[in-house]
């Protein structure tokens, strides 16, 4: 890759990555149905998809514990902790310069949703 961020912007680059990598850094490891309920509006297939691609980069380690039924969590990676700077540090470029509340994180009800909303609209519609 020529540049640098290009090499960054591929380990990121996919819809719900940003999400999963948020909610495994603010809450720890977390089961596949836990993910599906704290990333509001993935599908299970789609979640699967992002998490084998983080796996693949070392971002994410699947863990399966040999109990019956088999137990399998997903937690961040130190090389995964060490993007978290990188997506605060766009999440406060993007909440300054394009969106307000892009994405909320709801510490009570355990999930994250996304409002689309534009800077600069009335904030109360």
């Amino acid at each position: 890759m020529d540049c640098a961020v290009d090499a960054t912007m591929s380990v990121l680059e996919g819809r719900w990555k940003s999400t999963i990598l948020c909610v495994l850094a603010k809450w720890g490891p977390k089961r596949f149905n836990e993910l599906v309920k704290s990333v509001e509006g993935v599908s299970p297939r789609m979640l699967t998809k992002q998490l084998r691609e983080l796996e693949k980069d070392g971002i994410v380690e699947r863990t399966v514990y040999p109990e019956a039924p088999p137990r399998v969590e997903y937690s961040i990676t130190a090389k995964g902790t060490s993007l978290v700077p990188v997506l605060r540090a766009l999440a406060d470029w993007g909440r300054e310069n394009m969106f307000y509340n892009w994405v909320e994180i709801d510490t009570e009800g355990d999930a994250v949703r996304q409002d689309r909303a534009l800077a600069g609209e009335d904030q109360a519609q």
